[in-house]
């Protein structure tokens, strides 16, 4: 591989479903695998193509008990193009010779290559060659281009196109016993000699999608009629040495889009219109190059080109086109069916990112969560709360998707999931919405969206909480915490854990910042709000209270991951080494034991450390103090070493916040999660998970250590505040961000050297904070920065 390009050499069917997950192309409305055209979904290949928000409901009868599913929905696949020597049979690498294979993806270009040379016997050969795009430009269109050179003999080649509607949901082996069959009433038939359509709808949302393909090609093509599949057929005439060309040219619409009165007009009018292969990868490269541009990461060596590949997946599922649309954060892209699509707490990890570079994205996924802020409240009314509690796992409406069972491979039993406990998923929407404002300095948003939704999540934190006498403080009981592995407490019968302590502290972060929102609003509007909301001073006073007193528990010296913490037992963790490989997913081994991670000391992922991953020492420290807590260097040090010892890292996350925390003053262990991080998915680290969707967040976070955790960087009070970690391994790096109204402020740090350079603008100064100074910058200005120890 080179800095832009992600190369894969020879076939080895145990690497395809790896392969396809990130040789997946898209552009923020759609994205497709990069799975060969020429083999359907089997064991090996899956061909998926998902339309971000596009969702379908089903029942299915598990273990004896109806449970409901709302999955990102596979839709019609386009890919389709086989060939056959005449009267021979369909070439594919797993029934005819391979001689050579080669794919390579080209991030600069959005483009997916690949390279086939089919063995004919007796010295005769059929070289493939394609370039595939979804085009970055017009988000409703995708193109193939197939080469086809006959070396060594003359001959017909015939050539099958289709689209095929009778794709189902089987990406995930462990979700096959569910229902996957979410489309109906497919219908095919041609506009053209040369264009085949297809329609169909999602059996329960009732989402219409219409698809085109035109072909292009010397030969005509005949349309055969077939349900449920259109079919387009040609013949080659093939010359030892000469190259043919066929071009497919594909259109997709569905009834969620704007400004059309139907998808399958929209589809046929829009593969009619579009110009051919070679001006449509102009204009495809046109828009790669401007979204680079203002994504530009300069990073040396083997983890600059993998964060450019993270950042090409990033790019492909929330593009500027994601801001058109009323769509979250897919925690697996829209790469696959891991997750069922849905939306967790992801965007705390891609959002800040997104914010310093394409804020206009961070605001369309704010809104998504803040049109489904009536059906939070919902849920909140519903278990007896005020406020809004939003859903774990959210899909099309914002009911909570979390599924009801999950499937432990280890030991094939169906086990109730109690995830939906997460509640902290409200804070991090909440601290999204205040450094997306801070970031942007999107003022409007902050005192209308962002205002609202602060403040039924301040609500809903004010009313769970329940006071101790005892303790004397506020508590939040039966909640389960990022960790996910603890979820009870051993031998209960009910699920839930009281203090969790990332939760408490990140709820009364949320009343802090609510109370100090509701003070800086314009008096108007500040009284609209209280009036819509039925806000008096009283529950106010309660949330100053609850912000004052949440409890947060401590044992041996070191904060507690939630009351009775302390109190597990010790794993013998060198034993599970030693017995298995890979002991990430202890939950599943220890089950299929008999036994429950209930009952140990072990995390699955950061939890506490969590703190320290999104509040720097001082605020994390300021927030304690808040809470009348002390937490000096020398107690978040012992935190730090006592669940380093006793984490499995079952979630691609846990590396990134790890290394994340470490880089400050542990910069060697600080790497080495670093590189746990940047490996998740190009290595597939957590055992072939990334085959069923890239880890989006893990991603994401990547590039965001590089912006903002080696940088220090802040957006606060109205500044650009820096502070660098010189880490060894990564002490050189630049990269543009946009802040404010200032587009592509530019900073680059080279051995102890730090540059900051301001566009050109009529904009407002920009002022820079570092522990030891400060700078105010005009535009146009650039300034270097010697940097102290």
């Amino acid at each position: 591989m080179t800095g832009w390009t992600w190369e894969y050499e020879g076939y080895e069917p145990a690497d395809v479903r790896l392969r396809e997950a990130l040789c997946t192309l898209g552009n923020g409305y759609f994205a497709t695998r990069g799975a060969l055209p020429e083999c359907t979904a089997d064991e090996v290949h899956y061909p998926g193509t998902y339309v971000a928000g596009c969702y379908n409901r089903l029942t299915s009868d598990v273990s004896g008990r109806q449970v409901e599913n709302e999955d990102m929905v596979n839709v019609p696949n386009w890919l389709p193009l086989r060939f056959r020597l005449t009267d021979g049979n369909w070439l594919t690498p797993d029934t005819a010779t391979v001689l050579e294979h080669r794919e390579t993806l080209r991030l600069s270009a959005g483009l997916l290559e690949r390279t086939t040379r089919y063995g004919l016997g007796e010295g005769c050969a059929l070289s493939v060659c394609q370039q595939r795009l979804v085009h970055m430009a017009d988000p409703h269109l995708a193109a193939l281009r197939t080469e086809f050179t006959a070396e060594g003999f003359s001959g017909r080649l015939d050539v099958e196109s289709a689209l095929d509607g009778s794709v189902t949901n089987a990406g995930v082996p462990r979700y096959r016993d569910l229902d996957g069959h979410h489309l109906t009433h497919v219908h095919t038939g041609a506009s053209a000699p040369d264009t085949v359509w297809l329609r169909c709808r999602t059996r329960t949302s009732d989402i219409r999608i219409g698809m085109a393909a035109r072909i292009g090609a010397e030969a005509a093509a005949t349309v055969v009629p077939e349900v449920p599949r259109a079919v387009q057929r040609l013949t080659l005439d093939l010359a030892a040495g000469r190259t043919a060309t066929v071009d497919k040219t594909v259109a997709l619409h569905t009834s969620r889009d704007p400004a059309i009165s139907d998808p399958l007009f929209a589809a046929i009018d829009r593969v009619t219109r579009a110009p051919r292969f070679d001006e449509l990868l102009e204009s495809h490269l046109t828009a790669w190059d401007q979204l680079w541009r203002r994504a530009d990461l300069e990073v040396d060596g083997e983890a600059g080109r993998i964060l450019r590949l993270h950042l090409f997946h990033v790019l492909q599922t929330l593009s500027p086109h994601t801001a058109d649309l009323d769509v979250g954060v897919p925690a697996r892209g829209l790469h696959g069916e891991a997750y069922r699509g849905h939306i967790f707490w992801d965007e705390l990890f891609v959002l800040p990112y997104l914010n310093l570079h394409f804020p206009e994205v961070s605001r369309a996924l704010l809104r998504y969560r803040h049109r489904r802020l009536e059906q939070a409240c919902t849920a909140a009314r519903e278990v007896g709360r005020r406020g809004a509690m939003y859903p774990w796992q959210s899909g099309s409406d914002g009911r909570e998707e979390t599924q009801q069972l999950h499937l432990n491979p280890h030991s094939g039993r169906w086990l109730p999931d109690h995830s939906h406990l997460q509640h902290h998923v409200g804070s991090a929407i909440a601290y999204n919405v205040w450094q997306y404002c801070e970031a942007s300095g999107d003022a409007e948003f902050r005192h209308t969206k962002g205002a609202e939704m602060l403040l039924q999540i301040a609500r809903f934190w004010a009313d769970s909480a329940v006071y101790d006498d005892a303790l004397g403080r506020h508590r939040l009981k039966g909640v389960v915490g990022p960790d996910e592995y603890h979820d009870a407490y051993p031998g209960a019968t009910e699920p839930g854990l009281d203090d969790n302590a990332y939760t408490n502290v990140t709820a009364a972060w949320v009343l802090a910042r609510t109370l100090e929102l509701l003070e800086s609003l314009p008096e108007p509007r500040r009284r609209e709000l209280e009036e819509r909301a039925g806000l008096d001073g009283g529950e106010l006073e309660q949330w100053e209270d609850v912000s004052h007193t949440l409890h947060v528990p401590f044992h041996e010296g070191v904060i507690s991951q939630f009351e009775g913490y302390g109190e597990l037992a010790e794993l013998d963790w060198e034993d599970y080494r030693k017995r298995y490989d890979d002991i990430r997913r202890l939950d599943r081994i220890l089950e299929a034991e008999g036994d429950t991670v209930n009952r140990y000391r072990a995390s699955k992922q950061a939890d506490v450390l969590m703190l320290g991953y999104l509040f720097g020492p001082a605020e994390l420290q300021q927030l304690f103090r808040r809470l009348g807590l002390r937490l000096d260097e020398e107690t978040w040090r012992r935190t730090v070493d006592h669940y380093l010892q006793r984490t499995s890292h079952g979630s691609t996350l846990s590396g990134l916040v790890h290394g994340w925390v470490l880089a400050r003053d542990r910069r060697a262990e600080a790497w080495e999660f670093c590189v746990e991080a940047l490996r998740g998915d190009v290595a597939d680290v957590q055992g072939g998970t990334t085959g069923e969707g890239i880890h989006l967040g893990a991603m994401a976070g990547t590039l965001d250590l590089v912006q903002r955790g080696l940088t220090g960087l802040e957006t606060r009070a109205g500044a650009l505040w820096l502070d660098p970690v010189p880490l060894p391994e990564l002490s050189s790096y630049g990269f543009a961000l946009r802040y404010q109204e200032h587009w592509g402020v530019r900073l680059k740090l080279e051995r102890g050297l730090l540059e900051i350079a301001v566009p050109s603008s009529d904009g407002s100064p920009i002022d820079v904070r570092l522990p030891d100074r400060a700078v105010c910058l005009q535009p146009g200005d650039t300034v270097r920065l010697v940097l102290g120890e």
